[in-house]
């Protein structure tokens, strides 16, 4: 019998195209060689082109799924997504203060790809109040990093993003990750911050179409990376890489976007053993 792989417990919502939220956590977790542990926070009705309808879990039952399985295994790193309340964010922030030492990903999801609205001002409030200041890092793009800036700025567009970094890191999270995918650059920048400033920018080039799950699969990378024992720096880059690769072997299984393939690696590795069979 083998030693269990790093544990990463993810809480997200479920989305029945497998492209994002739990099932794109469970994915990138398993391709990055970590047990994933899940916790359901929504139930969602979508496909890879939107979100029809969300059904938000009771708070308890937040609780009950994380405590059942806390008590039973030990993690090295949490995930958090896409948060459907209030209630969910106070009954998530209490789990997980009583485990400080372990890194927490917030990845703040506030719409999908298509536009479709997830949280509301109070929801981000709560989030800035009371996850903030336990999160390790924050892994937000640069339209979300701006409408949670909200707060202290009337127009954040007169903010530009390192501005916005330092807004964001003023509610007590040590690192902040702002994804450049929906900026206009001709390359995709991504940029680590903590209260020092920049703490590294990573240039990766723009691939054609969109996807469904990018962020949901950078944010657990990230989380498996420092299961690992990484670095967050480190974790970060080791992260933005595998999710690069992870889009340019997407597929397009619907009408709508395209789905990160996070076994990519298997193909890669099938096919270095049939270039080297005796290997």
């Amino acid at each position: 019998m083998s030693l269990p792989p790093p544990i990463v417990l993810s809480f997200a919502a479920s989305d029945p195209s497998g492209g994002a939220g739990i099932q794109a956590d469970i994915l990138t977790l398993a391709g990055m060689r970590c047990h994933p542990l899940t916790v359901l926070t929504a139930i969602t009705v979508q496909d890879t082109t939107g979100v029809e309808d969300i059904f938000v879990m009771d708070a308890e039952w937040i609780v009950d799924q994380a405590r059942t399985v806390l008590q039973d295994m030990p993690v090295q790193a949490f995930k958090i997504g896409m948060l459907g309340s209030v209630e969910i964010i106070a009954a998530i922030a209490e789990v997980v203060s009583d485990y400080p030492e372990i890194p927490l990903v917030l990845d703040p999801v506030l719409a999908s790809g298509r536009g479709d609205v997830f949280a509301s001002e109070e929801v981000i409030a709560a989030m800035r109040e009371m996850l903030f200041p336990q999160a390790t890092i924050i892994t937000p793009n640069s339209i979300e990093a701006r409408r949670i800036a909200l707060e202290h700025e009337d127009d954040p567009e007169a903010l530009d993003l390192k501005q916005n970094a330092d807004q964001l890191l003023q509610w007590g999270c040590s690192y902040v990750l702002i994804k450049g995918a929906h900026e206009n650059t001709p390359q995709v920048v991504n940029v680590l911050y903590d209260t020092s400033g920049i703490i590294r920018s990573d240039t990766w080039p723009r691939l054609p179409g969109s996807f469904h799950g990018s962020g949901c699969t950078l944010s657990s990378a990230i989380a498996a990376s420092l299961a690992h024992g990484m670095s967050v720096t480190d974790s970060v880059y080791e992260a933005q890489e595998f999710t690069w690769h992870t889009l340019k072997a997407g597929f397009r299984p619907g009408m709508g976007q395209y789905i990160p393939d996070r076994f990519f690696w298997m193909e890669d590795e099938a096919s270095a053993e049939t270039d080297n069979p005796d290997s």
